[in-house]
């Protein structure tokens, strides 16, 4: 069994890339840019769940893409945060479990990793609705994802699997469908970090009185647009001084 020396569980989408989670879907099917936006924002927000949001998909598309057509889009359009393969390949020089936990699809981690665009993961927790079969580059484990609620459910998986105790987490997050990660993260001690942080977020926080420690990157006002612009200019390499501190560890390498 690896020994860890913590772990950072991570959305994806809006958070350490300025990639949606339907934006494939998008860039192949745009006719249906107006309905899929529309679905992302109302779970994101807690509006509806996570399970309603893909069942709304899945009857509006006329099938789910080939990894040949979703890496049309790769080629085009992939892109993280300035930083973000950088802070991964450190967490794993330094013995951080990297844990990418997202509503997105399982489908487009798979071509990612095996197109070799992310640095390798350990863990990913995604939606397996859309996904390929064998033949992909994996992590060393992965979880399905149904609802925002099962993010907490398999961070706290892989917390137990690897004895990785609630101080030495991070969980890092954008919008009110990372709530129920960051509720479940301050029952146990973790450091909880906004990034590109929505009103939606801080609203789910406000309410039930968690403290989000950091907030990284844009942080929107009530009613601001989205904006990819602003959220380019932060860099996650200097998002390693706040993990070295919340995971408490001074050997770390620099």
């Amino acid at each position: 069994m690896h020994n860890y020396n913590g772990m950072v569980s991570s959305d994806w989408s809006q958070c350490l890339s300025p990639n949606g989670p339907f934006d494939p879907l998008i860039y192949l099917y745009p006719d249906l840019r107006p309905e899929l936006s529309l679905i992302f924002k109302q779970y994101t927000g807690n509006e509806i769940t996570l399970g309603h949001a893909i069942d709304l998909v899945n009857a509006m598309l006329p099938g789910w893409p080939s990894s040949d057509q979703l890496d049309l889009y790769l080629e085009a359009c992939f892109e993280t945060y300035a930083g973000v393969p950088e802070l991964i390949r450190w967490c794993r020089q330094n013995g951080i479990l990297f844990m990418i936990n997202t509503t997105g699809f399982a489908a487009y981690f798979q071509r990612v990793l095996s197109k070799g665009l992310l640095p390798s993961i350990e863990v990913l927790s995604a939606q397996s609705k859309w996904h390929f079969g064998s033949g992909q580059t994996a992590p060393i484990h992965q979880t399905d994802l149904k609802e925002v609620e099962d993010k907490a459910h398999n961070s706290a998986a892989i917390a137990k699997k690897f004895s990785i105790p609630g101080n030495r987490i991070v969980l890092i997050g954008d919008s009110g469908g990372d709530g129920p990660h960051f509720e479940w993260g301050a029952t146990i001690g973790a450091t909880l970090i906004g990034s590109m942080t929505k009103p939606s977020l801080r609203k789910f926080c406000g309410d039930r009185q968690i403290s989000i420690h950091h907030q990284v990157g844009h942080t929107y006002r009530s009613g601001e647009s989205i904006s990819t612009d602003k959220e380019r200019g932060y860099d996650f390499r200097s998002a390693i001084e706040i993990l070295k501190s919340a995971i408490g560890i001074n050997h770390l390498k620099v």
